[in-house]
């Protein structure tokens, strides 16, 4: 390991950035520098925005990967390698808006009950009645079940915060059931190596293995559960105060998104198109009525309005066979002597 790099990791550790985050900043740092073949103390900004540029339109990285990298390089060149230039001047990307992918009932039960093995099917079911994060859920101790005041304490939120979220009973029966059967040690939900908790890997393919078997056509991640979790709730009528509070966001504008995926508020809204007569909005494949049907004219009838002067001009005695005349006038008498 170069000094460069444990210095940057000391950098991050002494600012109790998380274990996950000190990886991602380690990542995007190393693939800087071997995109030039060269120590990030030899590079500048042009070379990171020729690398920004890279990201884009060759690598075609995600946008949350790009904004990863812009954060990484930022805290390497203030606080690792402090530069004269203006750090600031490495730009973010705007990160599209989509909204969440939400589960009805019905399909949160086909996903679990297809979900294996036994033990990813679980942390899955966590993920649900509790709405966490899968690191969440996946660091959960024995002891952070509080089974007499039925909460459950979370004790590696998002920014080293803890909360309280509800304890379900379902949720407390199946977690006995489980803990009887596998006997976890340190973490509820154990690893391949011993002393450490499950991977996220493990339960994000388990999760879409699930979501294949029980034939849903949306995109499930194991996120979508805790979606999922916080729509149900305001369908039910839970604030939006106390969702945001259960779910961990530090701002509120992050909990009002559930706001334009609840069922219940959209099925309240009326189309205009349901309000149109449906003599003015025929069926798709109905014939359409002209506005002004041809009319077919009895024999021998005028196409030409009683009204128009042409219907009440005297008729003319040529007729349209024969050729028009020329009239000229008499001739003039001779004069005498002529």
């Amino acid at each position: 390991m170069s000094p460069l790099r444990e210095r940057l990791i000391a950098d991050l550790q002494i600012r109790n950035y998380s274990p996950c985050t000190v990886d991602c900043y380690v990542y995007h740092v190393a693939c800087f520098a071997k995109h030039f073949g060269r120590s990030p103390d030899q590079l500048g900004p042009e070379e990171v925005r020729a690398y920004q540029v890279f990201l884009v339109q060759e690598k075609k990285a995600s946008w949350s990967s790009f904004n990863q990298a812009v954060c990484a390089l930022r805290f390497l060149y203030r606080t690792t390698l402090p530069q004269d230039w203006p750090v600031a001047m490495i730009p973010f990307a705007k990160l599209p808006k989509k909204l969440p992918t939400v589960l009805g009932p019905e399909e949160v039960q086909k996903l679990l009950a297809c979900a294996h093995p036994p033990v990813d099917q679980m942390v899955l079911t966590t993920l649900y009645a509790a709405g966490l994060r899968v690191g969440e859920a996946l660091y959960l101790r024995v002891r952070d079940i509080d089974s007499a005041r039925m909460l459950l304490r979370v004790a590696h939120g998002k920014g080293a915060k803890e909360r309280l979220v509800p304890l379900s009973p379902r949720l407390l029966t199946e977690l006995r059931m489980y803990w009887q059967t596998y006997r976890p040690g340190e973490w509820l939900f154990g690893g391949s190596t011993a002393g450490q908790p499950r991977a996220a890997a493990t339960v994000q393919k388990a999760c879409q293995r699930a979501a294949l078997a029980a034939g849903l056509n949306k995109h499930v991640t194991p996120h979508t559960l805790r979606h999922s979790y916080a729509t149900s709730l305001l369908e039910a009528g839970v604030d939006l105060v106390t969702i945001q509070r259960l779910l961990g966001h530090s701002s509120f504008s992050t909990t009002l998104i559930y706001l334009h995926v609840r069922r219940v508020h959209l099925e309240g809204i009326t189309s205009p198109l349901d309000l149109l007569p449906l003599e003015q909005c025929p069926l798709w494949g109905a014939p359409v009525a002209s506005p002004n049907p041809p009319t077919t004219l009895p024999p021998g009838a005028s196409a030409v309005p009683p009204s128009s002067p042409a219907a009440s001009a005297p008729p003319s005695s040529a007729t349209a066979s024969e050729p028009t005349r020329q009239i000229e006038p008499p001739e003039a008498p001779a004069p005498p002597g002529a």
